[in-house]
């Protein structure tokens, strides 16, 4: 009798322990199968490339990465080059953007393959809300070196000033490069309002560029504060990703380790 109430007991505790362990895979089961895919958005006049110190250091980690070389013609656009990328990964994603790129992964960060989202100097837009009302939003920052639209809505980035504001820590050379093979924006992208916010539904990390002349620190604080993102700020400029890549590639892993 004894010995049957000690097997009855020891199967309603393996019973007790089964059922707790279907329900923490059940509630947590994204968080519980580790992120080994990487979406990578780049910003306005940029490109893909320049995130390549960053590929090098994930790939070398065993990471999967994709960078989207979003065409910046539309908000609609550079989301739909996104979820074209998303549509290719298995298994949940870490989603990273930088500047405008953050705008996009907050649309797109919707997508149930998206467990967690990065911003790397990066705008961070409310439902309703559009990047240069952001912008506008905060402090302005001493020099501006974002020209207006020409007479085709294309908005280009100031030569004379895309060392000082946009790739302060690169080279003459380098930043010469850069600025002349600069990706405009269509100006209805700063424009159009989001309808989605994903790091309402999806947490989220986010790197302050202390030293950022493109968007202020000041409103990325303010951004990723209502965010509610885990924050690491990197002293450097707007292309800190660049020049701060294992760093950058560092909050990235540590989003993914977490999620």
């Amino acid at each position: 009798m004894k010995n049957q109430l000690t097997f009855e007991r020891l199967f309603i505790l393996m019973a007790a322990v089964l059922f707790l362990t279907m329900i923490c895979i059940d509630s947590f089961g994204q968080a519980k199968t580790p992120v080994k895919n990487i979406v990578i958005v780049h910003g306005a006049f940029a490109d893909a490339s320049g995130w390549e110190a960053v590929y090098k250091i994930l790939k070398k980690d065993g990471y999967n990465v994709t960078l989207v070389q979003n065409p910046l013609t539309s908000l609609e656009d550079d989301v739909a080059a996104v979820n074209l990328a998303l549509d290719k990964m298995d298994g949940p994603v870490v989603l990273v953007g930088h500047s405008w790129g953050g705008a996009v992964i907050t649309q797109a960060g919707i997508s149930p393959k998206v467990a967690g989202l990065v911003y790397v100097a990066a705008f961070v837009p409310e439902q309703g809300e559009t990047a240069i009302g952001l912008l506008q939003s905060g402090p302005p920052l001493p020099v501006n070196g974002i020209l207006p639209p020409d007479e085709k809505g294309i908005v280009y980035f100031d030569k004379a000033k895309f060392k000082e504001c946009f790739a302060a820590e690169q080279t003459d050379d380098k930043a010469s490069f850069m600025a002349d093979s600069q990706q405009p924006i269509a100006v209805k992208s700063f424009l159009t309002p989001l309808t989605e916010a994903a790091w309402k539904s999806k947490p989220s990390y986010a790197i302050v560029a202390t030293e950022d002349k493109s968007i202020n620190p000041v409103l990325e604080r303010t951004m990723y504060k209502r965010a509610g993102s885990v924050v690491t700020e990197l002293k450097g400029s707007h292309t800190l990703y660049m020049s701060q890549a294992k760093a950058v590639a560092a909050v990235i892993e540590n989003a993914a380790g977490h999620l």
